[in-house]
């Protein structure tokens, strides 16, 4: 059977938040026997020596002067914020919960360009905006008993990563996105170490937990590659909403590998979250209906 552009990279796409999801569990599981910032270390030399690999056969290594410029620098310190605060928010929440909040991500950014680079955004894309962070808040539940202040780490997750992702629209396309990865990879491993010991030092590695995060490592760079394949085989906007299928696979590991099961509060807020996205998306789409015919560029690569 002969698939289409779209269902291929909607396909794509929901593979990548699997291996995403399965990563961030291995990375739950392990840090029962490590502290996250020891996994960090430890999962960011395996994947900087993949990404290094990668980077040297499809000759995308630049001078480590690159690393001076400021939109490199800001991309590089929000990959690194976001990382540190959302694997803090992982190991201490339900795996569905931090997952959830996280979803905000796209709705942060389309704030965030609004706000830094005057993109305009009307009122309905204002107020899906608006019912996004609402959702956030149902999930967080700030103020009630069933309040964690881990959450709070993972909705900063979103602000450093919403820096990320802006910077790195104003990183020139003559430096290789594979080589601003590889950058961004050593720099959170060496976050890692930085906090290692702060949270309780160096814990001789098990044989399985060393073999799980060199997996996760692999994990993390098909999921680039499925979402690079992604983007660039279907439309943005048929492809962009399989992102939240992110919350169904952490649901599913959460209560497979934790035993957790979401509440209502939390259901209720993944749902707000969800349709806000799905309906920004969607006001996105008919906003650039008119410029599409006219545009002949590929799609962003999606790193």
């Amino acid at each position: 059977m002969v698939l289409s552009p779209n269902i291929r990279g909607s396909l794509l796409m929901a593979a990548a938040m699997a291996t995403f999801n399965i990563n961030d569990a291995i990375t739950k599981a392990v840090s029962a026997e490590m502290n996250f910032g020891q996994v960090l270390l430890v999962r960011g030399l395996f994947a900087t020596v993949l990404i290094a690999v990668l980077a040297l056969h499809q000759r995308a290594l630049r001078p480590l002067r690159t690393l001076m410029m400021k939109a490199v620098v800001l991309r590089v310190a929000g990959e690194v914020g976001g990382t540190i605060l959302l694997l803090a928010a992982i190991v201490n929440l339900p795996l569905a919960n931090a997952t959830a909040i996280i979803q905000v991500l796209p709705l942060a950014i389309t704030l965030g360009a609004a706000l830094t680079f005057g993109e305009p955004v009307g009122w309905r894309r204002w107020l899906a905006i608006a019912a996004g962070f609402i959702g956030v808040l149902v999930i967080v539940r700030p103020g009630v008993e069933g309040f964690n202040q881990f959450s709070l780490f993972a909705l900063c997750s979103v602000i450093f990563c919403a820096i990320r992702d802006l910077a790195t629209k104003r990183i020139p396309a003559s430096i290789p996105s594979l080589f601003v990865t590889l950058l961004t990879t050593i720099s959170v491993a060496i976050a890692g170490g930085a906090i290692l010991v702060p949270l309780g030092g160096w814990t001789p590695p098990s044989g399985r937990a060393l073999a799980l995060l060199a997996f996760a490592a692999v994990l993390i760079l098909i999921g680039y590659q499925c979402i690079i394949m992604a983007l660039r085989t279907g439309d943005i906007s048929a492809v962009s909403p399989f992102r939240y299928s992110a919350l169904l696979w952490a649901m599913l590991l959460g209560y497979l590998v934790f035993g957790d099961r979401p509440d209502a509060m939390m259901v209720t807020g993944a749902a707000i979250i969800v349709l806000s996205g799905l309906y920004a998306f969607y006001r996105e789409r008919v906003r650039a209906r008119p410029v599409a015919a006219s545009t002949t560029g590929p799609p962003p690569d999606g790193l």
